[in-house]
Parts: C-alpha cells; structure tokens; sequence
C-alpha cells in the first residue's frame, strides 16, 4: 500500500476465521491491544468501489482527541482484504459476517459504526444480527434500507416481484470496464477519475491536493471486477427495464429481493443513530442519477412505462420513514444535512464531518481544524 497512506495511517492484516482482512489505523492504535486498552473502538466501514483508504483523514482527526481509537475495514472484494466471491442471495449478510468476525477477532465487546453508502447497509445489518454488540451507528450517506433500484414510495413498496431494475444489470458497462484496466485517468466520462469527479463528490468539491485525489482513484481501482464482485451477474425480466437481479455480486447484493434493514425499527435496544449526508448527492437521492427509473424518466434509458408504473426511487424518503420510525419506536436519531455537498461528506467537509461526528460520540470535538 505504498503511497496511499497519509503520514501517521498504517495497515495491517487481520486473521479471521472466515477470511483476512485488511485494517487501517493510526501509528499508535495497535489492534493487538484494542480490547485491553481503554476508550471506544470506531469501526468505519466503506461504500461501493471504494475502500478504507477513503477514510484516512477521519482517522487521523479521531486518533487526535485522545478518546477512541479509529480502525477501518477493507470488505472483501475492496482495498488488501481477501478477494472472496459475494453471494447476493444473502443481501450484505457476507460483508456483515465479515466485520462480525473483526470484530469478534479483536476481542471487542462493543463498537461504535461508521458507514458509508453501500457501507451503512452493512452496519445495519451488523446492527440487526448482533445488536448488543452495537454501541452507535452512523450512516453516511445511505443507501436506502430497501436497496438500490426497483421500489417505490417511503414503505419501499417493489416494483416488480423479480426486483427489476435493479441489481448487476443496471451497471454502466464501460465504468466496469475501466475498473478492470486501471484506468487513471480522466479522458473519459466514464473513468474513475471522472465519476469521482462528477457523482462521488459534489462538482468542484473535492478537496485541492492533487495527491488526496490519485488516492481516491487508487482507491476505487482495487475493486474487484466479474460475476463475483462489481457488479455481479443478472437476469432478463418481463418488467422494464428488462434486467432482473442475479445471484451473485455487489449491485445484486442491494437488490430489493434480498436487501430489507427496516427491522431495525422493531430491536429491543435501539442505539442512537446519526445521518450524516449532503443536499447535492447525486448517487442515494430521490432523483438518484444511478436509478434507472429516473433515468427512464428523463429519456435516458428507452420504454420506460410513466410514473404511475415505475417511479423514480425515494431513496432519501426512504430512509426517513425508516429512521422516523425507529425514533417513534424508542430509539433516537439525529440528521446532519451539509449544504452543497455530494455522496462523501468525509471527503468533502471532512472537518463538519469530524464535528458532528465527534458529536455523535459525545466526544469534545477539539482536535479537527487542522483538516482541510
């Protein structure tokens, strides 16, 4: 991992029984000693084509304070960790299992979750499997609880049986393709290098170090790319658009057949959630430029059949109702919306970020303002 990691972020690899994985963290948090050490562990977990790497200003600005001690996972498929296959019949349960097994091979009792995007599917489902070991949740920039594409209206009602117009066909092909080159650069709309540019931050937002960025594209190029990984097979569908929801994959993982974390609502102990995202993400919104049912809408992708069948997705809605609910149900969340700011509030107000952070954790927030 030379050259991607900021002064004072360093890597390890984690033995678990069910794989290894990749683990950032400051100089002077030893993984070995988390469980014996005091103050609160933070596990931050990653979106999609993307990795821990992401996270590395969060985890300096958190070591600063003195009062927990930041990790950060690569999921399988991402960043060092083993590259084993996803199996999307289980939802996000593989990559949930995964940090059940860190979290379990570190000794920890309890950890506070940071997630991101696909990520905070994860978390959520970490959180419905083993809440007691959950001491808070922090969703960045959610993907809904219902997935990615093919439901409609705040409840996540599905579209159609088969979860059409979601899943591994709904990948842009040429993105995929310039995963699996490596491409770094930014002479086509479809490079890393542009998407992060476009759609994974607000335009003109990302921050000016040129190197933070070649950090960023490094990041998303350790996606693993084919049936297994991103985006994952498909299947033909009666229903517009046309493609279905294979068994295998990490688009396939988010399809509405196999992805609902609304149960959240009905735990026993509910720990406080925060929601962290920005009125200009362009990924997880209501207008969502990834839905394919927006995109049909504005013309983009042909046939598609009016509102009234196949309405744009509310992802946002999606995720209030849900988070409304779990508030009225015992539990507690508190939302942080950023002006002007895309799919990575870390990335793009990393300082704000560290605060409400800080906030959440009910940690004084002292030590951020040397962020950029």
């Amino acid at each position: 991992m030379s050259g991607v990691l900021l002064p004072g972020v360093r890597a390890s690899r984690v033995q678990t029984p069910r794989l290894t994985q990749n683990v950032l963290h400051p100089d002077d948090v030893v993984l070995a000693d988390l469980a014996a050490t005091g103050g609160d562990v933070v596990l931050f977990v990653h979106g999609n084509v993307s990795s821990s790497l992401f996270w590395q200003e969060p985890l300096l600005a958190l070591a600063g304070t003195g009062r927990v001690r930041p990790i950060a996972v690569d999921l399988r498929g991402y960043g060092d960790t083993d590259p084993l296959p996803v199996d999307a019949r289980r939802g996000v349960r593989d990559w949930a299992d995964d940090v059940a097994a860190l979290v379990e091979g570190l000794g920890l009792a309890r950890v506070h979750l940071v997630g991101w995007s696909m990520g905070a599917a994860v978390v959520l489902q970490y959180l419905l499997d083993a809440p007691a070991r959950v001491a808070s949740v922090a969703l960045v920039a959610p993907v809904s609880p219902y997935g990615f594409g093919g439901t409609a209206g705040p409840e996540g009602r599905r579209l159609a049986e088969d979860g059409a117009g979601s899943g591994g066909g709904a990948a842009n092909p040429d993105f995929v393709a310039a995963l699996a080159a490596g491409d770094t650069s930014d002479a086509s709309p479809t490079s890393p290098r542009s998407i992060l540019r476009a759609f994974y931050v607000a335009p003109g937002s990302l921050p000016l170090d040129p190197e933070l960025e070649d950090v960023f594209v490094a990041s998303m190029l350790t996606t693993r790319t084919g049936t297994d990984h991103y985006p994952g097979d498909s299947a033909t569908s009666p229903a517009w658009p046309g493609v279905a929801p294979g068994a295998h994959g990490v688009l396939n993982t988010m399809a509405p057949t196999v992805l609902d974390l609304s149960g959240i609502v009905d735990l026993e102990v509910k720990p406080p959630l925060l929601w962290i995202r920005g009125d200009a993400d362009a990924i997880v919104s209501d207008t969502s430029a990834f839905d394919l049912a927006y995109l049909g809408q504005l013309g983009a992708v042909p046939g598609w059949p009016g509102e009234a069948e196949c309405p744009p997705q509310p992802m946002v809605a999606q995720t209030r109702a849900v988070l409304d609910r779990y508030a009225a149900s015992g539990g507690a969340y508190r939302q942080v919306l950023l002006p002007g700011v895309g799919h990575s509030p870390h990335v793009e107000r990393p300082q704000e970020f560290v605060v409400a952070l800080l906030e959440h954790l009910d940690v004084p927030a002292e030590a951020p303002a040397n962020l950029t």
